[in-house]
């Protein structure tokens, strides 16, 4: 999953990204309005985390010109705890979701999942397809009900995404996408090392090779 945080206090961005990042995200940040409104036009995120309290172009702004071009990402906006006002705007604006500061990151992670849910209708602590079962929580997958196998970071994200995706074809690129961020996105071929390593977990049928195309999760039938 690929979040964009645009927040302008360096100190909070920072503490978010990491924490965000150990849950599983792949984290772009912009300390700005202008900057956080170019990355939400011009890369494919999952999700945007907003203050609307921005420099140079205000949250409420940057909301209104996604929503005026038809970018319908989901958004969650970070409000001063008290003013209620902002949430109203926010919601108007086309905001998803509200979260008052100062707020607990576990708070924020469950929202973010709540609203991928409502949004997709798929995400969900712990999923199965095609007998794999992924635990969210825990970062950890089952097969077939047997022993229960820690993932790797990029394992994990790797893994959710193709499962989100059951049966359809995946490029590198878009795989790339979801699993780094803006500025650590790898070589293709590091891609491929980690689908074989998922092969190696769950067996080499239930990762599909479609050449000059990308891949697909889930067994032939």
């Amino acid at each position: 999953m690929r979040l964009l945080l645009i927040e302008d206090d360096p100190d909070l961005s920072c503490s978010l990204k990491i924490d965000l990042q150990h849950a599983g995200y792949a984290v772009d940040t912009a300390a700005d309005g202008e900057h956080g409104e170019f990355l939400g036009m011009t890369e494919n995120y999952d999700i945007v985390v907003l203050d609307l309290g921005l420099p140079k172009l205000s949250g409420l702004e940057v909301l209104k010109l996604w929503r005026q071009t038809n970018n319908n990402v989901p958004v969650i906006v970070l409000t001063a705890r008290d003013a209620w006002h902002e949430k109203v705007d926010g919601f108007k604006a086309g905001a998803d979701d509200y979260l008052g500061k100062p707020f607990h990151i576990q708070e924020l992670l469950a929202r973010i999942q709540a609203l991928l849910k409502r949004i997709q209708g798929q995400i969900r602590p712990v999923f199965s397809v095609h007998g794999v079962t992924l635990n969210e929580e825990q970062q950890s997958v089952l097969i077939d009900g047997q022993q229960q196998i820690a993932l790797t970071a990029v394992e994990f994200k790797l893994l959710r995404c193709l499962m989100l995706h059951s049966g359809k074809v995946l490029s590198k690129s878009q795989l790339s996408e979801h699993i780094y961020d803006f500025y650590n996105d790898p070589d293709s071929n590091v891609i491929e090392v980690y689908i074989n390593r998922l092969r190696r977990i769950l067996g080499k049928d239930m990762i599909t090779t479609r050449r000059g195309q990308g891949y697909v999760f889930g067994k032939n039938p």
